[in-house]
């Protein structure tokens, strides 16, 4: 089991420096790749932080109706097909979509766009650092909430100074996850934002054109994505075990 995950990616890395490595990565088309990469990822990532930290919050410490439906519609796109989220979205924001045509009298039309790549990543993404912060936020102990109300702490007040420092190294893992995964999304995206260079050409979607047309850029990135993932994963690991020390 272990040589089936250990050789193909010896392969991969022998097969990449015999094909000139640095030569392909510093190319034009796997620069681009790597930017926008970078940039929609990123703000995909920052996005999620914004608005998924108090959803997290809402589903880890209020009680109200329907909240396991919406736990259940929040972590399905983990479970969901890449090519099935894709069509969604599709099917909702197209220019022929169930919201496309409004937004279009609007002047607004996000397929084919870098704004669709980010809609597209965030999909897939947002749950994993939802979840995590979720499970992060219920597992801080009740009497530290009652606690800090008796000492007069509003909510926001609980939030920022208690319940935010307590499930750091959980949101920080979640953030992790949900920026790795969204630097490696490909199904979604190239069916709802298409594969233009400079536009929406993501890694993943310069790794499928260059196996193709150019094997060296696709080996080359693909090295490039295996080291970042191993990186972040790697920081992840080392959140979850100071956690389990601390504890």
């Amino acid at each position: 089991m272990l040589a089936l995950f250990a050789l193909p990616l010896l392969a991969l890395f022998i097969r990449s420096f015999k094909a000139g490595f640095f030569a392909y990565i510093f190319s034009e088309q796997a620069f681009n790749a790597l930017r926008l990469s970078l940039i929609t990822s990123s703000i995909t990532t920052a996005v999620t932080i914004l608005f998924g930290t108090t959803l997290a919050y809402m589903l880890a410490r209020w009680k109200f109706r329907c909240r396991w439906w919406i736990e259940l519609l929040i972590d399905l796109p983990i479970v969901l097909p890449p090519s099935v989220a894709g069509l969604i979205l599709l099917m909702a924001f197209g220019r022929r979509g169930i919201f496309g045509q409004e937004l279009s009298a609007l002047g607004i039309s996000l397929p084919f766009t870098t704004a669709a790549v980010v809609i597209a990543q965030t999909f897939v993404a947002a749950p994993f650092y939802i979840r995590a912060a979720r499970i992060g936020f219920r597992a801080i102990d009740k009497q530290l909430e009652e606690a800090a109300h008796v000492e007069g702490a509003n909510q926001w007040q609980l939030f920022r100074e208690v319940m935010f420092p307590l499930a750091g190294s959980a949101l920080i893992s979640g953030a992790i996850l949900t920026w790795t995964r969204a630097l490696g999304e490909f199904g979604a995206t190239i069916l709802f934002a298409g594969n233009l260079e400079g536009v929406t050409q993501t890694m993943p979607m310069a790794i499928y054109l260059g196996f193709e047309s150019k094997l060296g850029v696709a080996l080359a990135l693909s090295v490039m994505l295996v080291v970042v993932s191993m990186f972040l994963l790697g920081l992840t690991r080392k959140f979850e075990r100071n956690e389990e020390q601390g504890t």
